[in-house]
């Protein structure tokens, strides 16, 4: 279970405010794949950051009784200098799980051949999320936070990744973030739309999805 307790963000750019969360208290349950819906800019990377406790909120407070991943495919606590090998050797030390287990799955999952043996800033965006992806998918979490890491890679590899993400969640849950509304529906329950601040819990991902379209069609924000 992860709560939103009175969640305040906001950011300032050249002296203008932009509302990424405005007093939002919601419950995201345990168990359940969850799709976090919103255009683009309304602040759904942010909100797996805070989730992650990788950004500082403005105010209030995120609570949970469970492990819960990084953002996956956020690639950016690796070391640049590092190998992939020393990166998943780095991180399978930090959460405590055995370094050999995890490396032979990431090198297995993550398709990099070579490139494993070689620098973390040798990569191409794409090897740096299949990276990311892999070295997640291989420490089990009890909710894992997604952003569009699934659609990294051949059609082959989405297959494989998604295949991957489904057997974690015979055991967790997550929250994920994704463009691709036909991923959606195979991959999630319920939904979450952010929309000015505002959250919207459905229970049913149909729904929800069916909300997000409606405020992409009108092109501002619709009740919920």
């Amino acid at each position: 279970m992860i709560e939103l307790r009175d969640l305040c963000k906001t950011y300032h750019v050249n002296g203008v405010p932009t509302v990424v969360a405005d007093h939002i208290s919601a419950v995201f349950p345990s168990g359940l794949s969850i799709a976090l819906l919103g255009r683009n800019g309304a602040g759904k990377s942010s909100l797996l950051r805070m989730i992650a406790g990788t950004m500082a909120p403005t105010s209030g407070r995120i609570v949970s009784d469970g492990a819960i991943s990084w953002p996956v495919g956020f690639a950016g606590s690796f070391h640049g200098d590092l190998t992939g090998v020393q990166n998943t050797r780095f991180v399978a030390r930090i959460y405590g799980v055995d370094t050999d287990t995890l490396v032979d799955f990431v090198e297995d999952f993550a398709e990099l051949g070579p490139h494993f043996h070689l620098p973390f800033r040798t990569y191409s965006s794409g090897m740096r999320s299949r990276l990311a992806f892999g070295v997640s998918m291989g420490i089990r979490f009890d909710t894992y936070l997604v952003d569009e890491v699934t659609s990294v890679g051949d059609a082959a590899f989405r297959v494989k990744s998604e295949a991957v993400f489904n057997q974690r969640m015979q055991e967790s849950g997550a929250i994920v973030v994704s463009h691709g509304m036909a991923l959606l529906r195979r991959i999630c329950q319920a939904g979450a739309v952010l929309e000015q601040g505002r959250l919207t819990w459905h229970d049913d991902i149909n729904d929800a999805i069916a909300h997000h379209e409606r405020n992409m069609r009108a092109g501002q924000p619709q009740a919920g």
